[in-house]
């Protein structure tokens, strides 16, 4: 599905300081310059595929050179294997080295035939099939079968294989190889997502992983137009070679790729003015202004999903008092998060999902615009007077944390703070009951795709968040989200926006974990030298359809 065109921001050196609002005497913007401009160094990306609008293929029209990006988080604890993996990094390579039957694409939204020969099909309510696409082979050269579908599918919903995958799934009654070229999907009900939704299973080969799941963890073996030939473990550069075997509708238009790993903000600005790389993620605000005036370089920031949330232990006190959980939504500051700790490039949650969601509609408890009256109010009824906050030490929200900390310290709480990387956060409260009072961190599952389900199921549906990290399931609320969630899977058109708008009302009274605000993802790019560049709303980089003339 679209974003919205209102959802898109496209910056030129000259139109940047639209995006900035408020927070350009801060970034150093006047406010006459934020009144002039236009968007005239965002680059028009093609349609469709590798064609430009003159119907050219991009490496024909734009050369064949090699692409060179700075990655800004760094690898995960789980490797690539996409029924584990959930890093953005190791999910952006993904992107290109793996396939599903169907995709989204990461720019447009678009739902596409991948490694289906055409969108899935439906035979009854309950049934719908999909045929492979003809010539399609893996990058060890191996051809692909139904029967690496079925196994692909299978190892997602094995409850052993504790995928998180799985939770949005539950629609799948069982996967059957129909013939040598059709797959068949059983349905547990009805599913107006099928095609969305068969995008989150990549197909891997079943022989290679069932010989070494471990080697393949570290080297993925996929239908992508791109094969991996560097995974970055030890030399923080990961590598990518053209595959000239690939069949499918997005050809690689590069000889090759390197990202190379760049968590640290000011490293990656430098690498992108001084050419070393074309394309950055994550562009601190301050490096955006920068970057805006430099002849060749594209900036811009896609509203999307992507949110800094606060989970609460809902399973020990004093969190698993509803009332405390509530006041530490009032308690924030969301005008100075936002505008000063973000510059502007967040929005307080009014609702789980973005106002430009098509699904989104104010929810029943809104928590912004700061409510410290309500905040103390409700301490003063449950009498706590501390709390613990662990946080993840992303550098595109540095600034808004100690917002957040001040913010709980205003109401009259004492913060006990602590801030770790992403990795370690996780590792510390995985299975832990008692290891923390609030999480503070980013998310972003649309990378996945954009419907509420899909995006409620990740956090609001399987063990994984609801048990060992906020310690929610078996709350009445918890039980009321998985029966509305199960509700709306089966409904579809107003019936089915109805009850997804009940779980973001449910959701935003219990506060198990809820948004503090959505934000603008801002990406850099060198406009002169990557052709068809598209910049994300959503978390990493993407180089489907894209050229180089390096």
């Amino acid at each position: 599905m679209h974003l919205p065109d209102e959802a898109r921001t496209g910056l030129s050196r000259r139109s940047f300081v639209k995006l900035m609002g408020a927070s350009s005497a801060a970034a150093g913007i006047t406010a006459t310059l934020a009144a002039c401009g236009t968007t005239d160094n965002v680059e028009t990306p093609a349609a469709t595929g590798g064609e430009t609008s003159t119907g050219e293929t991009s490496a024909a029209a734009g050369g064949d050179s090699p692409i060179e990006a700075g990655i800004s988080y760094e690898l995960g604890t789980n490797g690539y294997d996409p029924m584990t993996t959930t890093s953005a990094l190791t999910l952006a390579a993904n992107w290109h080295t793996m396939e599903g039957l169907t995709e989204i694409h990461p720019a447009t939204r678009e739902v596409y035939a991948a490694l289906g020969a055409d969108m899935p099909q439906q035979v009854d309510d309950t049934t719908w099939e999909v045929t492979l696409r003809d010539g399609a082979v893996f990058t060890n050269g191996e051809a692909v079968t139904t029967d690496d579908v079925v196994f692909s599918f299978e190892r997602v919903l094995d409850e052993a294989n504790q995928s998180l995958y799985a939770a949005f799934l539950p629609f799948i009654e069982s996967v059957e190889a129909a013939d040598d070229t059709t797959v068949r999907f059983n349905l547990n009900y009805p599913f107006s997502l099928v095609a969305e939704r068969l995008s989150v299973v990549k197909i891997v080969p079943m022989a290679a992983v069932q010989a070494d799941q471990q080697a393949f963890d570290l080297m993925p073996i996929g239908t992508g137009a791109y094969t991996m030939t560097d995974n970055g473990a030890g030399s923080q550069t990961v590598v990518f070679e053209r595959n000239d075997d690939y069949t499918g509708p997005y050809p690689a238009l590069a000889p090759s790729m390197t990202w190379q790993i760049l968590p640290d903000a000011s490293t990656r600005t430098n690498a992108l003015t001084s050419d070393t790389v074309q394309a950055i993620d994550s562009v601190p605000v301050a490096d955006l202004t920068t970057l805006a005036e430099v002849d060749g370089k594209s900036v811009a920031a896609e509203q999307g999903f992507g949110l800094v949330f606060m989970m609460f232990n809902c399973g020990s006190a004093p969190m698993d008092d509803v009332r405390n959980r509530q006041a530490m939504m009032y308690a924030l500051d969301y005008e100075q998060i936002c505008s000063v700790g973000m510059s502007d490039l967040a929005t307080p949650a009014t609702c789980f999902v973005q106002q430009e969601h098509p699904a989104y509609q104010e929810a029943s408890t809104v928590y912004s615009p700061q409510n410290l009256e309500r905040a103390q109010e409700l301490l003063a009824e449950t009498g706590l007077t501390s709390v613990r906050v662990l946080a993840s030490d992303h550098d595109f929200f540095a600034a808004a944390r100690p917002m957040i900390v001040e913010s709980l310290e205003s109401a009259g709480l004492t913060v006990e703070y602590e801030e770790r990387q992403s990795s370690d956060v996780y590792g510390t409260i995985d299975g832990n009951p008692d290891a923390y009072d609030i999480v503070v961190a980013p998310g972003d599952p649309s990378v996945f795709g954009d419907d509420a389900d899909l995006l409620l199921r990740w956090w609001y549906a399987g063990e994984t968040w609801t048990d060992s990290r906020m310690h929610w399931a078996g709350s009445e609320s918890h039980a009321q989200v998985q029966e509305l969630l199960d509700q709306a899977s089966g409904a579809e058109g107003e019936e089915q926006m109805d009850l997804w708008h009940q779980i973001f009302d449910v959701i935003s009274e219990n506060v198990p974990l809820y948004p503090i605000f959505h934000r603008r993802t801002p990406t850099a790019w060198n406009s002169e030298t990557l052709q068809n560049f598209q910049p994300l709303a959503v978390t990493g980089l993407s180089f489907v359809g894209v050229s180089s003339t390096r």
